[in-house]
């Protein structure tokens, strides 16, 4: 698992990566692969490169760039890294909640924190390792990661899987119900229903609106008028799932 690390406190960068090793010495069947950046630019750099991680751990008050401005290139290019803030001030949470970070920590870190923190950050990268959705196509049954599709658009009876990488990917035609035929998605408990010909993955939402919902690609999905107080209802216990 890649992670990398910013923070422009030298103090508290070592103290973090300390922590991040004994964690890592811990938990002998994880790798951790850490990179450390003392200047948010240096990390720019490399997202500007194309260098993704799978996990980022960003201080937001640094004196060249934030780490919420930092998290939003991350998102606008990588949407499955996963982002942890750590921080002195509590008043960004909203600006992290938007970014989908899956925690925010306060400074100084408590350790049982951190670790807690990571403990998610590693099952999330074990459950999208594992979790697939299986598609009839014209060239044979296709294998799709669950993490990588933004949204299904139930099409001339066909399903049109459209992926975060801007691919799409279409079954042969449908036998069954629109609903049955994504039953196992709904049961994951991250995909919902906003219409009744789409389906999206709520963990690429950008903004839910009261008749759209704008994904982080920009695309704009319907929502349906009678399903609108459900899909608000169960996108904020979601999200409110990502911060226990």
């Amino acid at each position: 698992m890649r992670l990398a690390i910013c923070d422009d406190d030298l103090k508290d960068l070592t103290v973090l990566e300390g922590m991040l090793q004994k964690y890592n010495a811990r938990n002998s069947d994880i790798r951790l692969e850490i990179e450390t950046f003392s200047e948010a630019t240096k990390l720019l750099c490399k997202l500007q490169q194309g260098e993704q991680a799978d996990l980022y751990i960003l201080d937001i008050l640094m004196s060249n760039m934030t780490g919420i401005d930092l998290g939003t290139i991350i998102r606008k290019n990588n949407r499955n890294s996963m982002i942890i803030y750590i921080t002195s001030s509590n008043s960004f949470a909203m600006e992290a909640y938007d970014l989908h970070a899956i925690r925010y920590l306060l400074k100084p870190t408590r350790e049982r924190d951190l670790f807690e923190a990571l403990d998610y950050a590693v099952s999330q990268m074990k459950l999208r390792k594992k979790s697939v959705f299986l598609v009839k196509t014209k060239e044979g049954l296709e294998a799709v990661p669950c993490s990588e599709i933004e949204y299904i658009e139930n099409s001339s009876r066909k399903l049109e899987i459209h992926l975060t990488n801007g691919q799409k990917i279409t079954s042969i035609f449908m036998r069954k119900s629109f609903d049955e035929e994504i039953e196992e998605l709904i049961q994951a408990k991250n995909f919902i229903c906003v219409h009744k010909s789409f389906l999206i993955n709520m963990n690429h939402i950008q903004k839910l609106n009261q008749s759209d919902v704008v994904l982080n690609s920009g695309i704009r999905i319907p929502v349906s008028r009678r399903r609108a107080l459900n899909v608000k209802k169960e996108y904020l216990f979601f999200i409110s799932n990502q911060y226990k």
